[in-house]
């Protein structure tokens, strides 16, 4: 059976279903999904690539940024940092091998948690960072926060990008938290969670002036059609967004808001970091960024989600400020949002990025790694298409204003 079969056969049982449920078996379904592939559509001969894959850089930079927040925390003799999505773990990696060379007291007190749910990636993640899993510094979460948008609501599915496991089951306040499987850990042991192109990849809804789209089946292809929205998608239009004029679509990504709360809640003191593009509610007031769904196969984009399911990657921009909002009526601040440009800046100015350089002998070692990290930071690279949202909880504002990748040009 291929994924457009099972689809199909969904449809023909269930009735049209939400584009979320599409979007979801697309990327997720765990034989035929985008994901269950593994590692194939990773890197440049892929169909993306993350700043991972530019250099090492990104990881070493991070690192410096972890040990800010880890003293900021007042040094604890342990600190949990847990990634959403970790691919192939080539950032993990960086960050750790940087943090153990450049900070050892922070990387004496840190254990890595992977919350990644697809066997062929744990099997890739455990393999490059196999020193570190023998040394217990890292282990793998068996569920996060989230909840499944397919209608059995109990069977935990693969989400977002590279395959990540949700539960449908909420987190309670925090006593002990078993969810956190081998990474529990008694409640007051601080914690950061960072990620790196998640929110990007997770289901969401479509709404245009017509409706919420759900995807019909007629004469074997798929069609779109229009359902009255729901109670919670308009308030969210209301909230966050706009209401589409005649011909728009927005959408609404509410499993998104749904794993930021969780994620919000699970943090009893710490910090949260969200890198992806994406855009504000002010920019969608402005008229830009209304319909944002697009597909991607060796690195070309299309705006055709069903050409190819279980073929291309599937995604759609960030609505930070929606984000924001879901971090903070769950008791975190969410502070003033940056552009990957100024985040990197910030963490590297103060050492005349000394991270980035660190290993180069000759001139032209130094000319390429210069390349690689303007690719990163500059406007006609990543930099100014991709936003950094940093939450904290239990930290003074004073503190927290001290971090070098919140401090650029604020001087």
């Amino acid at each position: 059976m291929t994924l457009r079969e099972r689809i199909a056969a969904e449809i023909e049982e269930c009735g049209p279903l939400p584009f979320s449920r599409y979007m979801e078996l697309c990327l997720y379904e765990p034989r035929l999904g985008y994901y269950a592939r593994g590692s194939a559509q990773f890197g440049r001969v892929g169909d993306f690539y993350t700043s991972s894959d530019v250099h090492a850089v990104f990881g070493r930079l991070l690192a410096r940024q972890f040990d800010e927040m880890w003293r900021a925390l007042g040094s604890p003799a342990r600190i949990d940092l847990l990634e959403l999505g970790p691919g192939r773990g080539l950032f993990a990696q960086d960050m750790l091998d940087w943090s153990e060379k450049k900070f050892p007291d922070f990387f004496a007190a840190l254990h890595y948690g992977f919350a990644e749910s697809s066997p062929r990636l744990r099997q890739r993640i455990q393999q490059t960072l196999a020193g570190h899993f023998a040394s217990t510094k890292c282990s793998f979460v068996e569920r996060l926060p989230g909840a499944s948008l397919a209608k059995d609501r109990n069977e935990p599915i693969c989400h977002p990008k590279r395959g990540r496991k949700l539960s449908s089951k909420d987190l309670e306040p925090r006593g002990r938290v078993a969810n956190r499987s081998s990474f529990s850990v008694p409640v007051e042991t601080p914690l950061i969670v960072f990620g790196n192109e998640f929110f990007d990849a997770l289901p969401v809804e479509v709404v245009s002036a017509e409706g919420v789209l759900r995807i019909a089946l007629r004469d074997g292809q798929f069609l779109e059609t229009w359902w009255p929205a729901s109670e919670r998608e308009l308030e969210y239009l209301d909230h966050y967004s706009v209401h589409p004029e005649p011909g728009e679509r927005v959408e609404a990504p509410l499993l998104a808001q749904d794993c930021a709360a969780r994620v919000a809640r699970l943090i009893t003191r710490g910090f949260f970091i969200a890198i992806d593009y994406g855009y504000t509610r002010d920019e969608l007031l402005a008229g830009r960024h209304r319909g944002t769904i697009m597909a991607y196969r060796q690195h070309s984009a299309s705006s055709n989600p069903y050409e190819a399911p279980g073929e291309q990657d599937i995604t759609a921009h960030v609505n930070f400020t929606a984000l924001a909002a879901a971090i903070e009526q769950n008791g975190m601040r969410a502070h003033r949002l940056l552009t990957q440009s100024q985040f990197l800046m910030g963490i590297g100015e103060t050492t005349e990025f000394s991270d980035v350089f660190a290993d180069c002998q000759l001139p032209q070692e130094r000319a390429k790694v210069a390349l690689q990290l303007k690719h990163l930071v500059t406007p006609a690279g990543m930099g100014e298409t991709f936003q950094v949202l940093v939450g904290s909880k239990g930290v003074g504002l004073e503190t927290v204003s001290t971090l070098s990748g919140l401090r650029f040009g604020q001087q």
